[in-house]
């Protein structure tokens, strides 16, 4: 599921398709006309049972039952035809009919409770991605702005992948970072990383005050010792660069014209929430960043997306896809390759910003 600058629609019930409600009064059909064809000497009511026991799979409980009693007027007109009344045989498929129904309304009851319990999961993921990743819009500070966020999780859309974009005293100011781990102890990390950048990008003078400042909130409120990579970056309008500070991030890529190359840092530096275990080396560097240039951030679920034969997704070779004037039909490109890729799964958490300036 990916998540643009839009927050994501209210989740619905799935609804299923005409033909998966229409096959339980199909098969009844064809068992109609089979003992219609047939005649009495072979016994094909029980069989009209077949409705009621694929009616759950796409009715709800009363329609379920409805198809029970179409069944049970279908065995007693046919039994009537073929001339059996009330017999052994007639008798046998009513008691066949009434049993998978009752079994079929207990299954279609239970199914329907697992799709709005599925529905309000979703509800609450949708509502935490709203908190938790605010819509990014498309210009900010004289920068055009694309993202693209997709989780791996089935039944959530939030993981521990997380971006952000702010604004303050004519500079643009960037995150986009990967939790350790899977699960709500990763999105809370997630929620902890944000709030620190949020507060601190507006008043920090540097990046590596940014930094510091994730650190210490991390250090005192994230759950489990987990660290988070990330990159920050810092673009003031005028002129032709960009500041990064990499927290043992993905190196960016920087795209010019249809050439990548990446942004690495002069030297490696620790994760977030790891400072306890190292000096702080964390330190600034500035990479041109013209005007038509691109950069494009992004988590290790696309760098580390596999092929098959567990190939890593090639991103340095990625420039060209991201060349054409549309951002964010540049990043569906992108996805749909990754998902080409990998043959149409992804395993992590992924998030993409790419960056550009605005047209002169």
């Amino acid at each position: 599921m990916g998540l643009g600058t839009e927050p994501p629609l209210p989740p619905t019930e799935p609804r299923p398709s005409a033909l998966a409600v229409a096959v339980p009064f199909i098969a009844m059909a064809v068992v109609a006309a089979a003992d219609l064809l047939a005649g009495p000497q072979i016994g094909f009511l029980p069989l009209l049972s077949l409705g009621p026991a694929l009616a759950p799979v796409a009715l709800g409980p009363g329609r379920t039952m409805l198809t029970g009693v179409l069944a049970l007027l279908l065995s007693g007109l046919l039994a009537r035809y073929d001339g059996t009344g009330l017999s052994l045989h007639s008798g046998i498929a009513a008691a066949t009919i009434v049993g998978v129904t009752a079994a079929g309304f207990a299954a279609s009851t239970g199914r329907q409770r697992k799709e709005r319990e599925l529905v309000d999961v979703r509800a609450v993921a949708d509502a935490a991605q709203r908190v938790l990743l605010h819509p990014v819009p498309a210009h900010i500070g004289g920068i055009r702005v694309a993202v693209r966020y997709i989780s791996a999780a089935v039944a959530a859309r939030i993981g521990g992948d997380l971006y952000e974009v702010i604004t303050t005293g004519g500079r643009v100011r960037v995150i986009i970072a990967d939790v350790q781990g899977k699960g709500l102890p990763a999105v809370q990390t997630a929620a902890v990383v944000l709030g620190a950048f949020r507060e601190s990008a507006h008043d920090a003078p540097d990046l590596t005050q940014i930094a510091d400042q994730i650190d210490s909130s991390l250090e005192r409120q994230a759950p489990d010792e987990k660290f988070v990579t990330a990159i920050l970056a810092e673009i003031i309008p005028g002129t032709d660069e960009i500041t990064i500070v990499n927290c043992g991030h993905p190196a960016p890529l920087l795209i010019s014209g249809a050439q990548g190359r990446f942004a690495d840092p002069p030297e490696a530096s620790l994760p977030l929430g790891l400072a306890q275990f190292g000096p702080d080396n964390r330190k600034q560097y500035t990479v041109r960043f013209g005007p038509t240039d691109r950069m494009l951030l992004y988590t290790d679920g696309i760098s580390e997306a596999r092929d098959r034969t567990g190939t890593f997704y090639p991103v340095g070779r990625c420039a060209a896809l991201l060349a054409g004037p549309d951002l964010d039909g540049a990043l569906e490109c992108l996805y749909a390759d990754v998902l080409q890729h990998t043959g149409g799964d992804l395993n992590d958490d992924s998030a993409a910003l790419l960056l550009a300036r605005e047209r002169r």
